[in-house]
């Protein structure tokens, strides 16, 4: 994947100047006495951590309602404590203008488009919080959504933060099942929903899956149903439910804030489900707020004029990261269906006709793209179009030239890298920095990231395990159900001592870049979307016929993975089509289509280790090609032989 050419793009010493990371970059190198370039300015934000992120504070005008006694306090990735003291609110700092410039312009897939001002969004969530109140929630409580990606998700999220609430968000497509396994740990008081959605042409209703949810989590004691397929979405059949004009009678009362603590709960995330149910990753007020502003401020330079697009669902982190460019005062552009409905234009006619400047999609998009012949920068104004930002799998060399090819040679193209586990980036893009084909070009400010070699050393210029050695605010605060933080610790603390480990394998470059390979785990992430192979497991083995099933992924040639199962089944049966489809049926109807595997294979055995877990990694090595080591920690390492060569 290394290409060491020149770079595919290098920015004008003017554009530098007029970047929010060079005013930074000369502001806190004036304060704290460092050269201003780049590489100074991230080592003092690792290693005078308190100093880097007081400034930022400032530098975004984030106002507490009470000030903290100090920017950290106690020691080490457990041990952190940031802004002690600190009394603010997320919502109102996102909803802080209030105005009539556009705050979220949406599309769907069926040509219908909205325009919500700044002043709107701010009565929305008036309204939207006094219809929370009256059904009793209340700071701490949880609040579900079942959205596709439209407004009233960010009503709904904005207003249960403005109480002290917290968000938790699921993507329409999955099942009662998958919905369960989130929901069902967190019990969530109040549960807004869509009446259905839609994708590629097809209307999906979503009212039955969402009367299986209610009649399943007890703690759900409302309903709100949102109107997207329908203009009167029928709720009879729902309990203690209403419709979302309902809901948002009344509203007269001004919009207020609750203060929290920096660490109070905002959002709870989901893990893939690995090894088992997803784990519910808690995130805290502060440090989402900060961390996400200062990536989308410094290392994307999202301004007051800027509209920014991320193609997303509901349930995925790019939709939280997205939203907090309200606090920016920027317009959110929503897209809910397919990136190629009704044809692949779709996207970059609305990136010319609303004006996008910041254009977030996946290596998938951009391969598609490249696929079907587009030609988007010839075929489209892409004038205001300025900086294309990608994640969910690396992008690879031929990405990279694409984009530069075909859309716009005046661009920066920035690769980022995170997750659900951060709710933000370790990598990503800088606008004062070249970019180098196959390379995200920096770590994030304030972020200690390397990778280590397999005596845990930090190592340069080969690839190692991607880990981050110092504390930064947007560490979960904990998972939920996790009162001695045994799971919290299990998760990322158990490779490396008081270091962070997120399992993915990257390369640090010489220059500074950082060339991402793909999971070191369990993890699997085709196109972008984060799969575990539990969330598989636990359709799959319900099937009479299947004794024992094992999941990996098979890296393709354009740089995204295969979900590839293969089912043991019960003696003397043959895995024909009826039995394929029924596997594939049973997955989408308990977690997604997303979780279909590409390749379904019949094989003898399952590996496990001695202490009976199955070795998917080894299976993943042996289907590359790879060789296996240890394999006398295998209790039947015979097992293994089958699938050298079976995709």
């Amino acid at each position: 994947m290394k290409d060491d050419a020149q770079p595919l793009w290098r920015p004008s010493e003017e554009r530098i100047k007029r970047t929010q990371m060079y005013a930074f970059m000369q502001r806190a190198a004036e304060r704290h006495a460092f050269t201003p370039e780049w590489h100074a300015l991230h080592e003092w934000s690792v290693k005078h951590r308190d100093q880097f992120w007081q400034e930022f504070l400032d530098f975004a005008q984030i106002r507490p309602t009470t000030p903290a006694s100090c920017a950290m306090e106690g020691s080490g990735m457990l041990g952190t404590r940031w802004f002690p003291g600190m009394a603010l609110n997320f919502a109102a700092h996102l909803l802080r203008f209030n105005d009539d410039e556009i705050a979220i312009a949406a599309e769907d897939e069926r040509g219908r488009t909205r325009s919500i001002t700044y002043r709107e969004l701010r009565d929305a969530v008036s309204r939207c919080a006094a219809g929370m109140r009256a059904m009793g929630v209340t700071r701490g409580d949880r609040v579900g959504g079942f959205l596709p990606n439209i407004p009233e998700a960010i009503v709904g999220m904005l207003a249960a933060a403005s109480l002290g609430a917290v968000w938790s968000s699921c993507s329409p497509d999955f099942g009662i099942g998958g919905v369960f396994d989130r929901f069902g740990q967190i019990e969530p008081k109040l549960l807004i929903a869509a009446d259905g959605y839609s994708y590629n042409g097809k209307t999906i209703d979503s009212i039955e899956r969402v009367r299986g949810i209610v009649e399943q989590i007890p703690s759900i004691k409302h309903t709100v149903i949102v109107p997207f397929m329908s203009d009167s979405p029928d709720v009879s059949s729902l309990r203690s439910a209403t419709t979302w004009d309902q809901f948002l009678g009344g509203g007269d009362e001004d919009l207020t804030f609750e203060p929290v603590p920096f660490d109070h709960p905002i959002y709870i995330m989901y893990s893939s489900g690995t090894t088992g149910v997803p784990k519910c990753i808690v995130h805290g007020v502060g440090g989402t707020l900060v961390q996400q502003m200062k990536e989308l401020m410094l290392h994307c330079d999202l301004r007051r004029d800027d509209n920014i697009f991320y193609f997303t669902t509901c349930g995925w982190m790019m939709w939280n990261w997205l939203v907090s460019s309200l606090g920016v005062g920027a317009t959110v552009v929503l897209y809910e269906g397919s990136p190629f409905h009704p044809d692949p234009h779709h996207l970059w006619d609305m990136t010319e006709r609303l004006g996008i400047s910041v254009f977030g999609t996946s290596p998938k998009y951009v391969a598609a793209c490249d696929n079907v012949g587009l030609e988007p920068g010839k075929e489209h104004d892409l004038s205001k179009l300025r900086t294309v930002l990608s994640t969910g799998s690396p992008l690879t060399i031929e990405n990279f030239r694409w984009v530069y090819e075909h859309v716009k040679r005046d661009l920066q193209l920035s690769s980022i890298c995170g997750g659900t586990d951060i709710i933000s980036c370790f990598m990503l893009g800088n606008p004062m920095l070249p970019v180098y084909a196959g390379e995200i070009q920096c770590n994030g400010l304030g972020m200690d990231v390397h990778a280590f070699d397999g005596s845990g050393r930090p190592v340069v210029g080969q690839k190692g395990e991607l880990v981050c050695c110092s504390p930064f605010p947007s560490q979960p605060t904990e998972f939920w159900n996790d009162a001695d933080g045994d799971k919290y610790r299990s998760a990322y603390f158990d490779k490396y001592a008081d270091v962070w480990h997120h399992g993915d394998f990257i390369e640090m470059t010489e220059r500074g870049g950082v060339i991402v390979y793909g999971r070191s785990d369990a993890t699997l992430n085709p196109g972008g979307i984060r799969i575990g192979t539990a969330e598989i497991y636990r359709q799959v083995e319900t099937l009479d016929e299947i004794v024992d099933s094992v999941v990996v992924g098979k890296r393709t040639a354009d740089a995204d993975v295969d979900v590839c199962l293969f089912v043991v089944l019960q003696e003397g049966l043959t895995l024909d089509d009826d039995l394929m489809g029924r596997i594939k049926q049973r997955i989408v109807e308990g977690a997604t289509k997303r979780h279909v595997p590409r390749l379904i294979k019949q094989v003898k055995a399952v590996p496990y280790t001695i202490s009976g877990k199955k070795v998917e990694l080894a299976v993943t090595q042996m289907i590359h090609g790879e060789a296996v080591p240890n394999r006398d920690a295998l209790a039947n390492p015979e097992a293994l032989d089958q699938y050298a060569g079976i995709v």
